[in-house]
């Protein structure tokens, strides 16, 4: 009796070892990981999404700006940790290319032609637009006039109530640079900035910096993202005005992409193709309503019609590292 005992515990201890075995195995998820260099609310809405869609993956989102991604992903090459990126400035992910899986299988043909990167390397996300923001608030509390042209930055009532995304670590910053440059040529606009530069309270390392230093009224003026601006007018934020300058709007393309280590991973792809169609069309209809597909314009609330948009020409990787590498503030 104390032998048969013995064997019945033997045997379900067998059996508890196994079941345990494979309820360990089922709970493990596989991990995706996403780097992203995209603003506080639309990341918040990809993973909300796409933990929803995949509840199977460990899908996990970190943010960096634009240039640390870029950079990271070529130094890293093979043992980067990232499998997938989004939001991602076009000039970026063409330096980071030979790390990129073409996507030779995406249907591309959704989107406008002028937008889709012949290199299939990288699938267009949103067109993000620039304007000049002011605290109405912060100018009013001053006594500074609203001003009207980038001229009427250089005044000195502005020192130290201007904020601008650095042109070295923010898509954002550069499109500015681009578009001045192209507009004045580019010994005005490096003057031009040098000028600027003595009223500015710091150059953000992102996009979102001014933004941020409008709402914690730091600043009076910023250089910023039309739709960051219009996100936090529609949350309820009175003192936020967009302004836009003879010159127009700047603006840059970003996209998504798959890093080629991952791009065997059933788990990657199902996550990216989810991102990269729905997603990105629920993204465009939020937040970034400028037109990426040929038959769908999305209308976003207070988002400003008729933009005028500046002149982005010769907006390569080699025009913006040679602009870059002369920026020094």
């Amino acid at each position: 009796m104390k032998k048969t005992a013995t064997r019945v515990l033997a045997a379900i201890f067998v059996i508890a070892m196994v079941v345990s075995a494979f309820a360990g195995c089922g709970a493990k998820k596989e991990k995706v990981v996403i780097w992203t260099s995209g603003e506080e609310y639309k990341n918040e809405y990809y993973l909300t999404e796409a933990q929803k869609k995949f509840p199977e993956y460990d899908i996990e989102l970190i943010y960096m700006s634009t240039n640390v991604i870029s950079e990271k992903v070529i130094e890293e090459g093979d043992k980067c940790s990232a499998d997938i990126i989004i939001s991602e400035e076009y000039g970026y992910l063409e330096k980071c290319a030979d790390q990129l899986a073409t996507l030779s299988d995406f249907d591309y043909s959704v989107f406008l032609p002028e937008i889709v990167p012949e290199s299939k390397k990288y699938t267009p996300e949103l067109k993000n637009g620039g304007c000049v923001i002011v605290n109405t608030k912060v100018l009013a509390d001053k006594g500074i006039a609203e001003p009207t042209s980038y001229e009427d930055l250089l005044k000195p009532e502005f020192k130290g109530l201007l904020s601008m995304p650095s042109p070295k670590s923010s898509g954002t910053g550069y499109m500015f640079l681009r578009q001045l440059t192209n507009e004045w040529g580019e010994d005005k606009a490096y003057e031009y900035f040098d000028k600027f530069s003595e009223n500015v309270l710091q150059y953000t390392s992102s996009g979102s910096g001014p933004v941020k230093a409008l709402e914690a009224r730091e600043v009076a003026v910023g250089l910023g993202m039309t739709s960051q601006a219009v996100v936090k007018i529609n949350a309820g934020n009175t003192e936020l005005k967009i302004l836009f300058f003879e010159e127009g709007s700047p603006y840059s393309m970003y996209g998504n992409a798959v890093l080629a280590k991952s791009a065997g991973r059933q788990a990657v792809m199902d996550v990216f193709n989810y991102v990269a169609t729905d997603l990105c069309k629920g993204d465009n209809e939020k937040y970034f309503p400028d037109q990426i597909y040929k038959d769908f314009i999305p209308v976003v609330e207070g988002f400003p019609t008729d933009i005028k948009y500046g002149n982005m020409a010769n907006d390569t990787l080699s025009e913006k590292e040679r602009l870059q590498a002369k920026w020094d503030h």
